[in-house]
């Protein structure tokens, strides 16, 4: 049985936790950014999590060598 192929775009932008919760950088993060406060700069930087069910089963779908989900 052939491996199944990983969704790069995905595995780049999602880790797994020790304690198995998705984390992700915010969105937006890039360009555009003289009119964005200092404050919301930096929220930029922080990791944020995620543990809908319904997210972690796509993303298993998405990436299934990422990490062992719990």
């Amino acid at each position: 049985m052939p491996k199944i192929k990983t969704y790069k775009g995905a595995a780049k932008r999602f880790t797994v936790s020790a304690n198995g919760k998705l984390r992700h950088i915010k969105q937006g993060k890039g360009h555009l950014k003289r009119r964005t406060s200092k404050r919301a700069k930096r929220q930029f930087d922080k990791l944020q999590t995620d543990n809908e069910k319904s997210h972690r089963i796509r993303l298993q779908k998405l990436a299934p060598y990422l990490k062992k989900f719990r």
